[in-house]
């Protein structure tokens, strides 16, 4: 037979990512001789799996070698550690390196743009294995897969309003997709998480599975209600974080535990040996139809959503950023109070400006 033509661009050595070959089973756990999966690991946990500008790099080129792997059947996009999946972008570069720099941010975004098209053209079913937080740029990459298996401990949300950003690199365009207009403005806005068990009623997910272990059993996440119940005012709470003593009984219960991941591993796993029993053109063909949802809003936003998120490095995201890099622990965030003042009086964004609202000039001042 003719030797096989690679259509690699480039092959590397992985610096800031994993990318391993799994055996992949069948139905009844049995491996399945020459075929595999592609796990793409982020490998920051120190920093909740924050991609830096290198690892969206290896992250391009991590999912096209497995897109062309003809031995693979799907790819598996996790992270390593049980805090987080991911939560974006760096902030530590991002307020270090790119806040007050629109042109370098301008061709960040435009690498972060081909991270979310890498995973949206990947010619293989992409299941983020969601083994912790998925927040911000992290819940944009993971919502550009096609499946998703959780966690139980995990929460889900956006942070960009709160901190200087607009959720524009891929959840405004996705999020409406999964759990309707409403619901995607709240999330989008107000920047509240949701629970594992929320994103899923809400149809975010494919599958939730729990990973706390307590005297050797799995239990499920005590943190929140789990049972279909109403507040006081009969509006519905399933998997709302429960509150007061119930909470700080339910966090003793969690520090007493263990994280397992087998279970989730098994979901992935059995989700793969689903994929595995049909035909791969017709699985391909279905998913490429599918995500053409998706496609249809990121393709016509992704470049003037790109230079938008590069000008806004001047004013709120070089202040954002900065804030939550350089602020106090317990506090992060800029006087938004002050700011609609001082922009209602007429305010120019200056140095002044930033010094007023922004926690860590306030503390110097103290």
């Amino acid at each position: 037979m003719e030797e096989l033509k690679s259509h690699n661009i480039i092959s590397i050595t992985y610096k800031e990512i994993i990318l391993e070959k799994k055996p992949c089973l069948d139905k009844n756990g049995n491996t399945v001789d020459g075929l595999f999966n592609a796990w793409i690991w982020l490998n920051n946990p120190g920093q909740f799996n924050s991609y830096t500008t290198g690892a969206v790099k290896e992250l391009i080129l991590a999912f096209g070698e497995a897109s062309n792997d003809r031995s693979v059947v799907a790819v598996v996009f996790t992270a390593v550690g049980d805090k987080a999946f991911c939560t974006g972008g760096n902030t530590k570069e991002y307020a270090e390196y790119y806040a007050g720099n629109p042109q370098e941010y301008s061709q960040y975004m435009r690498l972060f743009n081909d991270m979310v098209s890498a995973i949206l053209k990947c010619e293989k079913p992409v299941i983020c294995r969601v083994n912790g937080m998925r927040i911000g740029g992290g819940q944009e990459i993971g919502m550009a897969c096609d499946f998703t298996i959780a966690s139980d401990m995990a929460r889900f949300g956006q942070a960009g309003p709160k901190h200087g950003s607009a959720p524009i690199g891929g959840a405004t365009d996705f999020l409406p997709l999964f759990v309707g207009i409403e619901r995607a403005m709240m999330s989008l806005t107000l920047c509240e998480p949701w629970t594992a068990h929320q994103a899923y009623y809400y149809g975010m997910l494919t599958d939730v599975v729990p990973v706390l272990k307590v005297n050797g059993k799995f239990i499920a996440n005590p943190l929140v209600i789990i049972d279909r119940t109403t507040d006081e005012y009969g509006r519905f709470v399933f998997g709302s974080m429960k509150t007061d003593g119930d909470l700080k009984k339910a966090k003793e219960l969690v520090a007493s535990g263990e994280t397992d991941f087998s279970m989730l591993d098994a979901a992935v796993n059995g989700l793969i040996a689903k994929i595995l029993a049909t035909f791969p053109n017709c699985m391909n063909k279905t998913i490429s139809e599918v995500r053409k949802f998706k496609l249809e809003h990121w393709d016509k936003n992704k470049e003037s959503s790109r230079e938008w998120l590069a000008l806004n490095m001047m004013s709120e995201a070089k202040a954002g950023f900065k804030a939550f890099n350089n602020g106090p622990k317990e506090n992060r965030e800029v006087d938004f109070i002050k700011l609609r003042q001082l922009l209602a009086d007429g305010h120019e964004w200056n140095e002044e400006l930033h010094r007023a609202i922004s926690p860590q000039y306030q503390e110097v001042k103290q």
